[in-house]
C-alpha cells in the first residue's frame, strides 16, 4: 500500500457548494478509497475563492488531475479545513445521538455554540444529511447549535439562502 499524501486542487470555484459537488464527483472519478479526507478551504488575497484538499494513495491522481486542467499542488494550503469526505461521512444520516455521530465516523469532538464543554453523547442530533466538520488544532470538530426539543443540529444548513436573495 503507498502512504497517503494531501493536494490542493485549485479550480478557481468561488462557493461551497460548488467546491462540494466538485469534491464528491472527483472521489468518485478518481475512485478514491472509503477512507480519504476531502476538505475545502477559503482562500483570501487577491483572487477569493474556495480550494480543495484531498489525502489519497492513488497511484497517478495528481497527474489526471493536471491533465483535467487543474492546479495542482502538494500539501494543504491551511491546517483548517472543512471536511466533505472523511471516513464515517456516509453514514451520518438522520437523527443520531452524538455518541453515535462520535463513533461511526472520524469526527473526534462536538461543540455547541454559546454552551460551555461538551454535549451529553446521549444528545439526538438531527444531521439534515449534510455534516461538515472542521480540522482545529489536529482534530476534526462539528460545530453544532440548539434545536427545538432539546435536540443538536450541525451549524453549517445544507440550503443556505444565500446574501441578498430577496432584492
Amino acid at each position: 500500500m503507498t502512504t497517503p499524501y494531501v493536494l490542493t486542487v485549485d479550480a478557481g470555484l468561488k462557493d461551497l457548494r460548488a467546491a462540494d459537488h466538485l469534491l464528491l464527483e472527483l472521489a468518485a472519478e478518481l475512485a478514491l478509497p472509503e477512507g480519504t479526507f476531502g476538505c475545502t478551504h477559503l482562500l483570501r488575497g487577491d483572487r477569493p475563492r474556495v480550494a480543495l484538499s484531498l489525502t489519497t494513495s492513488v497511484k497517478g491522481c495528481r497527474e489526471r488531475l493536471i491533465a483535467e486542467g487543474y492546479e495542482v499542488k502538494g500539501g494543504a494550503p491551511d491546517a483548517v479545513g472543512r471536511a466533505v469526505l472523511y471516513p464515517g461521512a456516509a453514514h451520518l444520516t438522520g437523527t443520531l445521538t452524538v455518541g453515535e455521530l462520535l463513533s461511526r465516523s472520524a469526527i473526534d469532538a462536538v461543540t455547541v455554540l454559546g454552551a460551555a464543554g461538551t454535549p451529553d453523547p446521549a444528545t439526538p442530533l438531527v444531521t439534515r444529511d449534510h455534516v461538515r466538520p472542521q480540522w482545529q488544532q489536529g482534530r476534526l470538530v462539528l460545530t453544532a447549535m440548539p434545536a427545538a426539543g432539546g435536540r443538536l443540529t450541525p451549524f453549517e444548513v445544507p440550503d443556505p439562502t444565500p446574501c441578498c436573495a430577496d432584492h
